[in-house]
C-alpha cells in the first residue's frame, strides 16, 4: 500500500457534502410525498371496507329473513296436505249426511 497524499481544497469538500446533502433532501421529500399519497389511499380503502361491511351486514339480514321465510313456508306445506284431506273429508261426509237424509225424506211422503 502506498502513502499517497491526496489534498483537496475545503471549499470542494464542503460542496460535495452539500450536494449530497441536498439529493439526501429531495430523496426525504419524495418519501414524505408518497407517505402522504400512501395516507390518504389507506384512508380512501378504510372507507371502502365500511361500506362493503355494512352491505356485508344488510345482505346477512336479508339472508336471515329470507331463510325465515323459507322456513315458514315449508311449515306451512306441511299444513296443506292435512288442510286437503280434512276439506275432502269433510265434503264426503256432507255428502254422505245429504244423500242419507234425501233417501229417508224420499222414502217418507
Amino acid at each position: 500500500m502506498s502513502n499517497e497524499t491526496v489534498t483537496y481544497s475545503l471549499e470542494a469538500v464542503l460542496t460535495r457534502i452539500e450536494g449530497k446533502i441536498d439529493s439526501l433532501q429531495r430523496d426525504v421529500n419524495k418519501l414524505e410525498i408518497g407517505q402522504s399519497e400512501l395516507k390518504g389511499e389507506i384512508k380512501a380503502l378504510g372507507f371502502k371496507v365500511e361500506g362493503i361491511d355494512k352491505r356485508l351486514e344488510k345482505v346477512e339480514n336479508e339472508q336471515s329473513v329470507l331463510v325465515k321465510s323459507i322456513s315458514d313456508l315449508q311449515g306451512f306445506r306441511g299444513l296443506i296436505l292435512p288442510l286437503i284431506v280434512g276439506g275432502i273429508s269433510a265434503g264426503i261426509g256432507a255428502i254422505i249426511t245429504v244423500s242419507i237424509r234425501f233417501s229417508l225424506l224420499s222414502g217418507n211422503p
